[in-house]
């Protein structure tokens, strides 16, 4: 790609988050970095799991989220009782011109965006099948296979006080979600917001599908020109390696964490940081663009053990100790 249209592109993806973030930042009021963190991970092609108290507004999010991208918007509530089957589609014995037929009916995850609600009440069975789509991008079923929709979008959510019926996800399935990201109460000025718009839905125009399938292609190629200076690859690869006990420089990492981030954490990090410059209009990645997402990016893939849970140890504060230890290390020398 040229410079010009390096920088034609980049201009292009801004602007598009621009008018993102003032249609959907109307409907969802109170959450700028959240929604900067979910067009993130949407540019990067990575799936975002939700935790959140129940009545926040994520099914809202979501909606709004998708109807200004013009992308088909599915919902799939997890309960204990639902089956694979439910979710990713099965076959239906129907008539046909040449006699009865089974035809393979599409499950609700055949769809651009996919809120996947509570995902931890459902059985690891279930977990496993719907984890599996995102990861591949595929349904296999009787030897069929059926790609899912381009772009594919999955926000998946998790009530942090349901503790009765749930079944916690498993560490290499956590892994496989771009980022984790926190859905906290709006404060007052948000809730005086959320009653004003309850009166009066906002106005403002949708972006469309091919508007999003337009920025998607140049930032798909546009990424690629994007630059990452040899410091700042090592300063991610620090960080990650930073989160393990065995290699750590911090205290607390060796004392209170059982296993640090996966490769697949390095990889997220820099696509993140990334798509975050270009959000800036930088043309080139930063410490600072790392540094802000490690903990969104991090933290689902750090397990503590009982250690830390026995000495009420926050693995938010574990993180900002590796962060801020690996920051000596390049800024201090």
């Amino acid at each position: 790609m040229e410079s010009r249209d390096f920088e034609a592109a980049l201009e292009r993806v801004r602007s598009f988050y621009e008018a993102y973030a003032a249609y959907v930042g109307a409907r969802v009021v109170g959450y700028p970095e959240l929604l900067e963190r979910l067009f993130t991970a949407f540019l990067s092609g990575g799936h975002v799991l939700l935790e959140g108290a129940p009545g926040l507004g994520k099914t809202s999010l979501a909606k709004s989220w998708a109807a200004f991208f013009g992308l088909e918007f599915r919902r799939v509530q997890f309960t204990p009782d639902l089956m694979p089957l439910d979710v990713i589609g099965s076959n239906i014995l129907q008539d046909g011109a040449e006699g009865r037929e089974f035809r393979f009916y599409r499950g609700p995850i055949f769809a651009n965006v996919v809120l996947g609600d509570e995902i931890n009440r459902a059985t690891p069975k279930t977990q496993s099948a719907f984890l599996e789509a995102m990861e591949e991008r595929r349904i296999t079923f009787l030897g069929e296979t059926y790609p899912l929709p381009d772009p594919f979008f999955v926000i998946a959510t998790q009530n942090p006080i349901e503790l009765e019926g749930t079944y916690p996800l498993p560490e290499a399935q956590v892994d496989r979600f771009f980022m984790k990201l926190r859905f906290s109460p709006p404060d007052f000025r948000a809730l005086k917001d959320i009653l004003r718009i309850s009166e009066r839905p906002p106005e403002g125009s949708p972006a469309g599908r091919e508007q999003t399938g337009e920025v998607l292609a140049l930032w798909a190629q546009a990424s690629r020109e994007m630059a990452a200076a040899e410091e700042v690859k090592n300063f991610i690869a620090k960080l990650v390696l930073a989160t393990h006990p065995d290699h750590s420089p911090v205290e607390e990492v060796r004392k209170y964490v059982l296993y640090g981030a996966s490769p697949r954490c390095a990889i997220s990090l820099l696509r993140a940081a990334k798509a975050k410059a270009a959000l800036a209009g930088r043309a080139a990645v930063s410490y600072d663009d790392v540094g802000e997402l490690f903990e969104d990016v991090s933290a689902h893939r750090v397990i503590l053990n009982f250690d830390a849970e026995a000495d009420g140890v926050r693995k938010r504060d574990i993180l900002t100790a590796a962060r801020n230890a690996v920051r000596r290390e390049f800024f201090e020398r």
